[in-house]
């Protein structure tokens, strides 16, 4: 099949390669960094998955700049654009997926789109009527950033959202199903079939639930290091019950990243006029947490606060909605001096931040270091360090 894939973020170029072992596939993006590193066989994306198959795997993948002539050669087209949150409309930013889509049916209305793209609950219902069409489906993605094509490759489900009552997207949803099957490696991957809006819900309530335990853990962490408990104790303990097992379960400085900020509060956006008090306790929860390290780093009254690199997790390299951001915020409005080490700044200053790019001079004129993640780098000058990491030692 000749597939055309919209957006080369981490879901983009992740659904890209996995498809092009067995499919003529058409990689389209702004940036022109982006393409030419893909037709070099480079991945624009720290992923060791997606770095293997581009390097080293027969694919079928091209990338382009010419939007238009891809979406006239497909005949589907994935659509993976970011679709960031906006604060001041309590809303995605889906605008990229609707310019794609209007871009794919002026020029193809025959096409196949599957939009890939984290949506509002209703948002595809609502594409197809402004646009009078009925070949519009949603999968909601569920990678791990990072691991972006190992959990293509892996899948823990396929879920498919549209009409299934009309056979033709019943039909053209168990083609697309059959084609990330014949990609993955995982052979009898649970699939299900649904309504446009459940496939929406599934992505924002599963995102919300993972942010619900990481927001758990790291209130049972508050507390513990309030009261003068070993958190790790506490942790292991209450994770030996199966029910609850021991996994996203490492206390953090709070959730941040591509996904659970913004997801979670398009969730909230989308319970208005429902009743609920989870969903907004999560959002919640998260600042209430970012305030907590910030404070404990302001009552030490230090000089210089140091923070160890931006990035949400170790071999990561997207600073994205990262919650040491936050943090440091948080601790630079209370006028106290901070300076930040992360080598995957190229510059001297990040955001009106100083940028430190030697670790042994960050390291000896920091009074506190800040780190979201430990680092055996930062071994040396343990006593500086102040983390939530309670695996750091592992």
């Amino acid at each position: 099949m000749r597939i055309a894939v919209s957006g080369i973020g981490y879901v983009g170029l992740s659904m890209a390669v996995l498809l092009a072992q067995h499919n003529e596939v058409l990689a389209v993006d702004i940036i022109p960094q982006k393409v030419d590193l893909i037709n070099k066989r480079i991945s624009p994306i720290i992923d060791n998955e997606l770095e293997y198959y581009l390097a080293n795997v027969k694919l079928q993948l091209k990338a382009t700049l010419d939007a238009v002539s891809a979406y006239s050669w497909a005949e589907l087209v994935i659509v993976a654009t970011p679709t960031n949150y906006d604060e001041d409309r309590n809303y995605f930013d889906t605008s990229s997926v609707e310019r794609v889509v209007e871009d794919v049916l002026s020029v193809n209305p025959n096409a196949i789109i599957v939009i890939k793209s984290t949506v509002p609950i209703g948002y595809t219902d609502k594409l197809q009527k402004k646009f009078k069409c009925n070949n519009i489906l949603f999968s909601p993605e569920f990678l791990r950033e990072g691991r972006a094509l190992y959990d293509n490759l892996y899948p823990s489900r396929i879920i498919v959202g549209g009409v299934m009552q009309d056979c033709r997207i019943k039909n053209t949803a168990e083609t697309f199903v059959a084609l990330l099957q014949s990609g993955a490696i995982k052979k009898n991957i649970d699939v299900r079939y649904m309504d446009s809006r459940e496939a929406e819900a599934v992505k924002l309530f599963s995102n919300a639930y993972l942010a619900l335990r990481v927001s758990f853990f790291n209130e049972l962490d508050t507390y513990a290091c309030v009261q003068g408990m070993d958190s790790r104790s506490i942790i292991e303990g209450v994770g030996l019950d199966t029910r609850i097992g021991d996994y996203y379960n490492n206390p953090s400085f709070g959730y941040g990243g591509y996904c659970l900020p913004k997801d979670t509060k398009q969730l909230e956006a989308n319970y208005d006029g429902i009743p609920q008090n989870i969903i907004s306790a999560i959002v919640a929860s998260n600042d209430t947490r970012k305030d907590f390290i910030a404070n404990q780093i302001i009552q030490k009254k230090p000089r210089r606060v140091g923070i160890f690199r931006l990035t949400m997790k170790k071999g990561s390299d997207n600073f994205r909605e990262s919650s040491i951001q936050s943090v440091m915020r948080r601790i630079e409005s209370s006028g106290i001096e901070v300076v930040i080490y992360e080598p995957a700044v190229n510059n001297d200053c990040f955001d009106g931040v100083q940028v430190i790019g030697d670790l042994m001079e960050f390291k000896e004129t920091c009074d506190v270091i800040l780190a979201n993640r430990y680092s055996k780098g930062l071994d040396d000058v343990l006593g500086k360090v102040y983390t939530r990491d309670i695996y750091f030692r592992d």
